[in-house]
């Protein structure tokens, strides 16, 4: 069986023992023996991007441009042999797979354009003959930490700003799936950067995770992961003065007005709440429909998912994956019942499936006649769970839809200008969607959420030099 090191300084080094990478479509499929780093890896990571820095930040753009356009074009070329070690590891349809990994690809080629795109401004002083620069720099070495559920888009829509803007890296990916960042590590490695630029260190996140967060050599966090964990990153970065980004949690709220395309509706609502097997944050898994389409609604829905295909990962025609783990579907299914002991009626699904293969299948669950107090309603479950609110109307719709700790996408089905324009201004998220999936983010653009969904700057797009840069004013006196 094959086994795979962590990078550092441009080697591949083995660390104190090796994991398994398990298929969750068939947990007989061992995919890989991936190395488990500790802290004195992430200290050797951490001084080779500190040694690669001075030269790498302040080095012509045009190399940082071609390496990550290189990166960029590989990824591409290998779309489908990368999406299908995505969908084989972490569960997600080879469709979806395929779809992520040139996602990546369109990420670093973005971002080797942004490399010649960072801008200053020259202005003039109060005082006469002073001239004033403002520009940006790269904050240093960044530790980004990065979750199961997106295994190679969130690692490259971290990664490339930070190299494109000329700071140095140590990426812990997830260990539950290490196998497509890996992947990407070994395109990376092969771009032509200089050695200790990029560092890969693998392992469990309280070993590295806490190391890189905790470690006086580290400038920047970039995490993308639980609130729980977030929160304590936070805390520990603010005692290390530590610049911080985070991406948590999310109980997006999908509205569905009485005026509302009904087989729109049903189909944006089902690819929200159950796509990716309903593990992203941006999943809709609270559906607030108005009393007037309600009824049509359910119906619609139960006929919907009833055609939904739940199985291998790999096969041709499967519309839902496994769930990721057996700590994750142990929790989707303890959530169903939950929602039934609150009094939530359970309308179809919420059962664990047998296939040919063992694996961690489960049939998406619908609860109608939930109340937006119920736990199904507040709580994050990151799974194929998602409840619907009825309403009066719309403005009872949107405060149901702003009721919540979390703010990062929020989606509304309606043929009415005047509640789209409303909803788009009024709900209280990072990202708003008319007529279309709560879930799915151009890569061009800002990515993030208010409240408890995000802390920081945005991620992707030219936002990203918001947290990957800092700002430097200059005087002159000519």
């Amino acid at each position: 069986m094959n086994e795979f090191n962590n990078l550092i300084h441009g080697e591949w080094v083995a660390g104190t023992g090796y994991s398994p990478n398990v298929n969750p479509s068939d947990l007989s499929d061992v995919i890989g023996r991936y190395t488990q780093g500790d802290a004195a890896q992430v200290d050797a990571a951490v001084a080779a991007a500190t040694a690669a820095f001075p030269a790498w930040s302040t080095g012509g753009v045009q190399a940082r441009s071609e390496a990550l356009e290189k990166i960029g074009n590989e990824i591409l070329a290998r779309k489908e042999e990368l999406g299908t070690l995505l969908a084989r590891e972490e569960g997600k349809t080879k469709a979806e797979g395929i779809g992520e990994a040139a996602r990546a690809g369109q990420i670093f080629k973005f971002f080797a354009g942004e490399c010649l795109r960072l801008a200053g401004e020259a202005i003039p002083s109060v005082r006469p003959g002073i001239g004033i620069e403002i520009t940006r720099e790269p904050v240093g070495v960044v530790g980004l930490i990065t979750p199961w559920n997106f295994p190679i888009a969130i690692p490259a829509w971290k990664i490339a700003p930070a190299l494109a803007f000329g700071n140095c890296v140590v990426l812990k990916p997830a260990d539950l799936v290490p196998g497509s960042a890996w992947a990407l590590a070994e395109i990376i490695h092969r771009s032509g950067i200089p050695a200790g630029v990029f560092n890969l260190v693998m392992g469990r996140g309280s070993v590295i995770g806490d190391a890189l967060v905790n470690h006086a050599g580290i400038h920047a966090i970039s995490f993308t992961g639980s609130v729980g964990v977030g929160g304590r990153i936070a805390v520990a970065c603010a005692e290390t003065h530590k610049k911080v980004q985070l991406e948590m949690g999310g109980k997006n709220p999908q509205v569905v007005l009485d005026d509302a395309d009904l087989a729109q509706a049903v189909e944006l609502c089902v690819q929200s709440a159950f796509y990716s097997t309903g593990q992203r944050c941006t999943a809709s898994s609270r559906l607030i429909v108005t009393e007037g389409i309600y009824p049509k609604f359910i119906e619609a829905m139960k006929a919907r998912m009833a055609k939904l295909k739940v199985g291998d990962a790999l096969a041709q025609g499967t519309d839902i994956g496994p769930v990721s783990s057996q700590s994750q579907i142990e929790q989707d299914l303890s959530y169903v019942e939950i929602g039934r002991s609150e009094g939530a009626t359970l309308a179809v699904g919420g059962e664990r499936l047998k296939r040919d293969t063992e694996g961690y299948y489960m049939a998406p669950a619908l609860f109608s006649e939930s109340a937006p107090g119920m736990r199904i309603n507040r709580e994050e479950i990151f799974g194929p769970v998602a409840s619907v609110i009825r309403v009066k109307d719309y403005d009872e719709a949107l405060a149901v839809a702003n009721d919540t700790p979390f703010g990062l996408s929020a989606g509304i089905a309606t043929t009415s200008l005047k509640y789209a324009t409303h909803f788009k201004r009024h709900a209280q998220a990072g990202m708003v969607m008319v007529n279309l999936p709560t879930a799915g983010v151009d890569y061009h653009v800002p990515f993030g959420g208010r409240k408890g969904s995000s802390y920081g700057p945005r991620e992707q797009g030219r936002y990203a030099q918001e947290f990957f840069t800092t700002v430097k004013t200059a005087y002159t006196n000519a």
